[in-house]
């Protein structure tokens, strides 16, 4: 069956306006006119943005700048004020916040209040933290703050195997943080968040996707779901990450042995239609994919957003995708379109 959960289903429901339904409506709109004429089109404004919190990161995860290091842009901390600049601008027609992009967003120590004024303005929130900095307190915090969805992400059900990929990782610390938001959730008798846990498939730990699930159902999270890996050198998988299962896999070979994306690289893409990321520091990038902000286009320390969604910039960029997809780096290795389906 597909991730479906009804709480959480009507949850997001609930936040959609008249004129969030009607910008929907015309960004899917525009979305299907392109991909029959094969010529960008685009009305309304995006339905989910991500919000980078932070940059920063506590651990050393082998296929992410920012835990390797390698950032090529500059690197900090979202502001509050600059956030709620932003938020005030677009939120009548966002319906969906994601509070992540690189980093650990935690380690903004502002990373909730944002949350929570992002929450009394009606807008959906979701993000995904590695669950260290869950104490007690910060627990608490979570849930007052009307946070609708915690991604927990898991990669192993034993340390051995899941430090393999979360290098400097504690399992016990991600546990110990499971328990808490678990417990605030129930005493708090709050709804939300929707609490899953995310089991990044890599070779080192799919022999644990079973246990993974059993563990999710002792933990008490609402639900188990499997990410795909990137690999960025995915032909050679220096790092052994691909695994053997395809199921689990954005990658295949073909009858030469040659490894490829499975997903194809058509000349059209929803994720491009309907959402888009800021930066910590106010860069406008095509999706989650241009990790190191390689495709800038727009800065909203310059312009506004909306002036940003249709500038110059952003017309060329959906123009040279619909035209030839396969010649744009970060496409190379997307997943869009892509299903792991839950057992």
């Amino acid at each position: 069956m597909p991730y479906f959960n009804l709480t959480d289903s009507l949850n997001l429901f609930s936040k959609i306006t008249f004129r969030r339904l009607l910008n929907a409506l015309k960004v899917m709109g525009s979305y299907q006119i392109g991909k029959l004429t094969g010529k960008p089109v685009q009305w309304g404004y995006p339905i989910s943005v991500s919000f980078e919190p932070t940059t920063s990161c506590n651990l050393r995860c082998p296929e992410c700048p920012s835990g390797l290091r390698e950032f090529t842009r500059p690197t900090g901390m979202l502001e509050k004020n600059f956030f709620r600049e932003t938020i005030d601008d677009i939120y009548k027609d966002l319906l969906y916040l994601i509070f992540y992009f690189q980093g650990e967003p935690y380690l903004n120590p502002d990373f909730l209040e944002m949350v929570s004024y992002a929450h009394q303005k009606g807008i959906y929130t979701a993000t995904s933290t590695n669950a260290h900095y869950l104490t007690d307190e910060k627990a608490k915090q979570t849930v007052e703050s009307g946070l609708d969805r915690l991604i927990i992400s898991i990669d192993g059900t034993t340390q051995d195997v899941y430090e393999q990929y979360r290098v400097g990782g504690k399992l016990d610390k991600v546990l110990e943080g499971t328990r808490n938001i678990v417990k605030w959730k129930k005493e708090l008798k709050s709804k939300t968040p929707f609490i899953f846990f995310q089991f990044l498939v890599v070779k080192p730990n799919e022999h644990q996707i079973e246990e993974i699930k059993k563990l999710g159902k002792e933990m008490g999270v609402d639900q188990v779901r499997f990410k795909t890996a990137q690999v960025y050198d995915f032909e050679n998988d220096p790092n052994q990450l691909i695994p053997l299962n395809e199921k689990y896999s954005r990658y295949k070979k073909d009858k030469k042995g040659n490894v490829k994306v499975k997903s194809g690289l058509s000349n059209h893409c929803w994720k491009l239609s309907h959402a888009n990321v800021i930066t910590w520091d106010g860069l406008v990038v095509p999706c989650c994919f241009d990790k190191d902000a390689a495709h800038q286009l727009g800065n909203l320390q310059m312009q506004s957003f909306k002036q940003i969604w249709n500038n110059d910039n952003y017309k060329q960029f959906r123009k040279e995708l619909m035209t030839s997809r396969k010649n744009i780096d970060i496409c190379s290795n997307c997943s869009e379109g892509l299903k792991v389906w839950e057992d």
